[in-house]
């Protein structure tokens, strides 16, 4: 197997977090179909899907159809996290791949009608939405982050629930960086899926339900 893994460290982790990310929003999909998204041969993925059950980062089901399914554990949760961060740790990097896809997600969100958002976690995410909204017809009411010490972030208001957002919005805009999944499912669960928005650097999708 060691000979047909990438020897650059690097590529070798966007392969994991590509692979984590792909099973997080379809565990039933097959091994070619995930070869293909990620743009690398087959036996690269049997390799590493192999490696990350050995790690723990995945455990495999039954699916319908006789085929195999598999899920995410909490540790390829906490790996996913992890390798998200690391790649997105250059402050450049970030910025501007975040500004650009910031700006298209609120282009998205005004084509379907959302002006009014909240943002769900404070970060440096955070900061590049709201100038990204500057920016545009879009108006940020409030950060929600139960976590958060400041009332206040960038003249945006900073609340600890939902509840406590004073005006209605239409969608929420995810901006955590360190807990994107959880943040992105609770808001999900509490909004629908149509009412919650993310870029696609954090790698979020709804999950499939697990037999589906």
């Amino acid at each position: 197997m060691a000979g047909i893994l990438p020897t650059d460290e690097n590529d070798s982790d966007r392969l994991v977090l590509g692979l984590l990310t792909s099973l997080e929003a379809d565990g039933a999909q097959s091994q070619r179909r995930i070869a293909a998204e990620l743009g690398v041969a087959l036996g690269l993925v049997n390799a590493y899907l192999k490696r990350a059950i050995k790690k723990g980062f995945v455990k495999v089901g039954q699916a319908p159809a006789r085929r195999y399914a598999y899920y995410l554990t909490p540790q390829g949760f906490s790996e996913k996290s992890r390798l998200t961060v690391q790649f997105l740790s250059d402050s450049f990097s970030l910025f501007r791949k975040a500004k650009e896809e910031y700006g298209r997600l609120f282009e998205r969100a005004q084509a379907r009608g959302f002006r009014r958002v909240v943002l769900a976690g404070q970060s440096d995410l955070c900061e590049i939405a709201i100038l990204c909204a500057v920016d545009g017809p879009i108006s940020v009411l409030a950060i929600v982050d139960p976590d958060a010490t400041a009332t206040r972030f960038i003249g945006v208001k900073v609340v600890s629930s939902y509840a406590l957002v004073e005006e209605p919005f239409d969608a929420v805009v995810v901006t955590h960086l360190t807990a994107a999944r959880t943040v992105f499912d609770q808001a999900v669960s509490n909004f629908g899926a149509e009412k919650v928005l993310a870029p696609e650097l954090l790698g979020l999708r709804p999950k499939q339900p697990q037999g589906a």
